[in-house]
């Protein structure tokens, strides 16, 4: 058996998410469609994780298996041929059988934006923010995220996942330019709607309406309804994907 990884983008406003699901147009579903049609066999592929309902990706990497070999620069032309125009294909590389696209990822960076001022070519992907924020203390608090491990208070209610345990390696806010900025964070693995309401929560904390010891005792609390809204998916991108190869 042959294992591909595919190395992919999308523009995520009109799929409900990645992954596939009953009467509900995905990213998924999209590709698969398309690889089934051009490899003339039925493919599944697994995603390095689950974007929501309208998050973008610069990054996302899928895998899938095929008894033959097959020519990949050609099948990443098809592919970008086939799919709408929301969905392009950077790469498919040959990779080792026992490497996994979610499983084999050391490492995952969203980026969320957040832009002061309205502007018509931004409002698309970037949240305009009404409240005026002091990024210095929200930029305190996000390092915060560095010291704890147990993100409960960040993940959605009813959540399936196993563990709540993270491990956050970078988690700072960047600015762009005089009216625009965006969260940057690191982590091995995220919860379902994580980084959404820890910007949200962030968001409290640049109001003025939170300090930064009780931003620690959301995160510490374990509890979803201490923490701060869930921000609109339109301004999340996952960035990146690492891999040890």
């Amino acid at each position: 058996m042959n294992r591909y990884f595919i190395f992919l983008k999308y523009d995520g406003t009109h799929y409900h998410g990645w992954q596939s699901q009953p009467n509900s147009s995905s990213i998924q579903e999209e590709i698969e469609k398309a690889l089934s049609i051009l490899l003339s066999e039925d493919v599944n592929i697994v995603g390095a994780g689950r974007t929501d309902t309208g998050v973008h990706a610069r990054r996302m990497v899928a895998h899938f298996d095929i008894e033959r070999e097959i020519d990949t620069s050609q099948l990443t032309y098809k592919l970008n041929r086939l799919l709408p125009k929301d969905i392009s294909i950077d790469k498919v590389i040959p990779v080792v059988e026992d490497l996994h696209a979610r499983f084999s990822a050391k490492e995952r960076t969203y980026h969320y934006y957040v832009h002061l001022q309205k502007d018509p070519f931004k409002r698309a992907y970037s949240f305009e923010s009404p409240y005026n924020l002091d990024f210095e203390k929200m930029n305190q608090a996000a390092k915060v995220l560095l010291s704890n491990e147990d993100f409960s208070s960040f993940c959605k209610s009813n959540s399936s996942a196993k563990t709540m345990i993270c491990h956050v390696k970078e988690a700072q806010w960047v600015r762009d330019d005089e009216n625009s900025w965006h969260f940057r964070i690191t982590a091995d693995r995220f919860l379902r709607n994580m980084v959404r309401a820890i910007v949200g929560t962030l968001f409290e904390v640049g109001r003025e309406r939170m300090s930064i010891e009780e931003f620690n005792g959301v995160i510490t609390s374990k509890n979803r309804s201490m923490a701060g809204e869930s921000m609109p998916a339109n301004a999340l991108f996952l960035e990146d994907i690492k891999y040890d190869f």
